[in-house]
C-alpha cells in the first residue's frame, strides 16, 4: 500500500502546491508511481499538471459525494508514473453538502483505499484552511508534510494546524504522524529566514533540504509543468529533487 502524505498548511502563499506538484513530479523521476490527489477547489495542482480544472468533468469532488470512484477519476500527466486525481471549482461544495453524513470526515480514506496499492506514494494537495477537506486529508494520511515559508505569521499558523494533527490522532487516525516542515523560498541572506528557521527547528522536525526563491518555480504552473520538465537545471528544480531523495531515503532506513 502506498505511503500516503497530506501536504497541508492553512496559511496560503508558502508554496504547498508548488511542492505537492514538484515532490511529486521528482519522486516519479526516481521510478516511485505516484498519485497527486488535488484537494484544493482552486485545482491548481490539477492546471501544473497540464489539465486545466475548468476542464475536468469528474474530479475529487465527485469522489468524495459518492458518484465516482478513484479510478475513475485519475487523469495521466506527461511524466511516467505520475497520475493525478484532479479538482475543480466543484469541490468548494463538498463541505456543504457533506455536513449532515455520518462519514463526512473519512470519505478520502475511504475512496483511496480500495485503489492505494497501484502507487508508491499518494500526496495530497490540501486547501489552505484546516476545514473538512483537510480534515480529510488528515485523516486518510499517514503522514503531514508541512511547507512553511520564514516569517513569524507561519509560526502561529504552525502551531494551529499541530494542535489540529493531535485532535486528528486522538480521534479519528491514531496513525498520523508530522513528518517534518519543509522551509521554502529559502533565502540565506535573511536574517528573518534563519531566526525563523532556528526557531522551528528548536520544536518540530526540519527537512535538510531547503526551497529556495526560485523564478522558473513561478514560471512552471502557466506551463502546466513541474519544474522538471520546465527547467530541469534550475535551483528549484533541483531543490525539490534533492527532498525526493531525502524522503526517499528515510522511507528505505524506516
Amino acid at each position: 500500500m502506498g505511503r500516503i502524505v497530506a501536504i497541508a498548511n492553512q496559511k496560503g502563499g508558502v508554496g504547498k502546491t508548488t511542492t505537492a506538484v514538484n515532490l511529486a513530479a521528482s519522486l516519479a523521476i526516481a521510478e516511485q508511481r505516484v498519485l497527486l490527489v488535488d484537494l484544493d477547489p482552486q485545482g491548481n495542482a490539477t492546471s501544473g499538471l497540464g489539465h486545466p480544472h475548468r476542464r475536468v468533468e469528474r474530479g475529487t469532488y465527485q469522489m468524495l459525494v459518492g458518484d465516482a470512484t478513484l479510478d475513475a477519476i485519475v487523469l495521466e500527466t506527461d511524466l511516467d508514473g505520475l497520475s493525478v486525481a484532479p479538482s475543480s471549482p466543484d469541490l468548494a461544495a463538498a463541505a456543504l453538502e457533506l455536513v449532515d453524513e455520518e462519514t463526512r470526515f473519512t470519505r478520502l480514506r475511504d475512496g483511496l483505499r480500495p485503489f492505494a496499492d497501484r502507487w508508491d506514494w499518494i500526496l495530497i494537495d490540501c486547501p489552505p484552511s484546516l476545514g473538512l477537506l483537510t480534515i480529510n486529508a488528515l485523516t486518510a494520511a499517514d503522514a503531514v508534510l508541512v511547507p512553511l515559508q520564514c516569517e513569524y505569521y507561519a509560526l502561529e499558523g504552525l502551531s494551529d494546524l499541530t494542535g489540529t494533527i493531535q485532535r486528528i490522532k486522538s480521534g479519528l487516525n491514531a496513525g498520523l504522524e508530522l513528518d517534518g516542515v519543509l522551509l521554502t523560498m529559502w533565502d540565506p541572506r535573511s536574517n528573518l529566514n534563519r531566526e525563523v528557521a532556528d526557531e522551528v527547528r528548536r520544536h518540530f522536525h526540519v527537512y535538510e533540504t531547503t526551497i529556495p526563491r526560485n523564478v522558473r518555480l513561478a514560471e512552471a504552473p502557466s506551463h502546466g509543468k513541474p519544474v522538471i520538465l520546465y527547467d530541469a537545471s534550475s535551483r528549484g528544480s533541483h531543490g525539490y529533487l534533492n527532498l525526493a531523495r531525502e524522503i526517499l531515503d528515510a522511507a528505505e532506513a524506516a
